[in-house]
């Protein structure tokens, strides 16, 4: 609608450059009917820039929305990690993006999917992300499988469709999925909002103490909204209604001054239970039981402010597990460790080199680095340009870091996910899950989805697979999704 401003009220049009502009209706034409001109500088920024408008969007995690918010320690966790955004009393301003995996940026945000949930801290000694799911665990547990599973789960490359016969080849050809799949077809496949479902750092990291001790951590983000979500039915009508459902409730909420809040706990292992522990610590398919390591509150992270430019401050935001500050280090996950390298590539391909300087992506402290020049650099390089100098250039301060954490490793060069620990294997935890956690209501809701899924298109050979895949997690599961497929076949 116009602006019911006085029009001499009312600040002008320019130019990128701030140049006012003559018109924002009529191009510049030789008489009213005329051709264009060439010097209509204007017309041509406005017709280029708009060809220029789109990204190349994120591979995994391309559907997603966000809001800006702050954490609050209420606990003392000091004696585990020297970090200063978890020191007693600290206020540190945040960043969170919500996200679908598979679905392209137009995707409905009610399709079965896992969630991305990563967040940025802006804290004193630089930015701390962690980029989690709605899920503790993960699909794989090594990264030369990941490419692979992103692909299974997009589009096929003759008819550009989602198959579910290609994402149950896949799974069944992979029994590490049996936890992460087990999730995912359960209730928590579709959140009812992003408001209503935990996040979870999955990996395991370090935390180090002011005295160096090390820890291994898992982080628990557990909404105070309370766990809620949407059955398949309701996905479906609601990814037909409105496919934009999840970033318009938590923009609406949060506008209407209803901040959602989500309250942060770790669980703790001293560093050198992981040697010896019953199964792999460092497993991204497995879950820690809380009966052997507790959950310890850390402080709550509340949103309460949402973005006012979607483009510049959600699609342009950049987060990475690599950005770790003093107090704070990755593990040997083998999935942790190429995230660290893939994460910040990827951003470098999509924005640019220097998309660290994406206001959204800056630090809230004074940089001093000898990065320099490359597309798009706005902050000023200084002499000298170059270390080690004698010329009053920053100098590494090891007192002021830990390196991202350290750890001893030895042994031979091998391609083998072989471990020492004595319970490991890719099918215990996903039956607990569906025994011991899961009520009857909710094992006949999974039985339900998964049948669903498995008649959408399933070639018989792999409902063979999964057939035998679900049996291996449980038999009696496994029973009732074989004869609830061969009912309806």
């Amino acid at each position: 609608m116009p602006s019911d401003r006085p029009h001499n009220d009312r600040p002008p049009t320019t130019t990128d450059a701030g140049i006012p502009v003559a018109s924002d209706e009529h191009s510049l034409t030789v008489g009213p009917d005329g051709p264009l001109l060439l010097q209509d500088h204007y017309l041509l920024e406005q017709m280029a820039n708009f060809n220029r408008e789109r990204i190349p969007e994120r591979q995994p995690h391309a559907k997603g929305g966000g809001a800006f918010g702050f954490f609050e320690v209420t606990q003392d966790v000091s004696a585990y990690t020297r970090a200063a955004v978890f020191q007693p009393g600290t206020r540190t301003d945040t960043l969170v993006r919500f996200s679908t995996v598979a679905g392209e940026r137009g995707s409905p945000d009610t399709w079965r999917d896992p969630r991305g949930f990563a967040v940025k801290f802006y804290t004193t000694e630089g930015n701390f992300d962690l980029v989690g799911n709605n899920t503790p665990v993960f699909f794989i547990r090594d990264p030369l499988k990941f490419q692979h599973f992103i692909r299974s789960q997009k589009r096929r490359a003759d008819n550009n469709l989602r198959d579910h016969d290609m994402q149950w080849d896949f799974w069944t050809l992979s029994p590490e999925s049996a936890h992460q799949v087990t999730w995912l077809m359960g209730d928590r496949g579709i959140p009812r909002s992003w408001r209503h479902m935990n996040g979870y750092g999955s990996h395991t990291y370090m935390w180090i103490n002011a005295a160096g001790e090390r820890f291994w951590v898992k982080y628990h983000f557990k909404t105070d909204q309370g766990v809620e979500f949407l059955t398949q039915a309701e996905g479906d009508q609601m990814a037909s209604a409105d496919g934009d459902y999840h970033q318009r409730d938590l923009y609406e909420h949060i506008a209407a001054g209803q901040h959602p809040s989500w309250t942060l706990h770790v669980q703790i292992m001293p560093f050198e239970d992981a040697r010896t522990y019953r199964f792999n610590p460092f497993d991204l398919t497995k879950v820690w039981p809380h009966a052997d390591y507790p959950l310890h509150e850390v402080g709550r992270m509340t949103l309460d402010r949402n973005v006012t430019d979607y483009h510049t401050e959600i699609e342009q935001a950049a987060f990475e597990p690599n950005n770790l500050v003093p107090g704070t280090g990755l593990s040997p996950d083998k999935m942790l460790l190429a995230r660290g390298f893939s994460y910040a590539d990827a951003h470098r391909a999509r924005l640019g080199v220097n998309y660290r300087q994406i206001p959204v992506n800056a630090p809230h402290v004074d940089v001093h680095s000898y990065s320099k020049d490359g597309a798009m650099r706005v902050r000023n390089a200084t002499d000298p340009v170059y270390a080690p100098n004698s010329k009053g250039g920053p100098q590494a301060r090891p007192d002021q870091t830990d390196d991202g954490g350290l750890w001893y490793a030895d042994g031979e060069m091998v391609r083998s996910a072989y471990t020492l620990h004595p319970e490991d294997d890719d099918w215990g935890q996903a039956g607990t899950l569906v025994r011991e956690v899961l009520d009857d209501d909710a094992r006949t809701r999974l039985v339900d989805n998964i049948v669903g899924h498995l008649l959408d298109g399933v070639s018989e050979p792999v409902l063979v697979r999964a057939f035998e895949y679900w049996h291996n997690v449980d038999k009696g599961l496994g029973d009732r999704i074989e004869a609830g497929v061969r009912a309806k076949q």
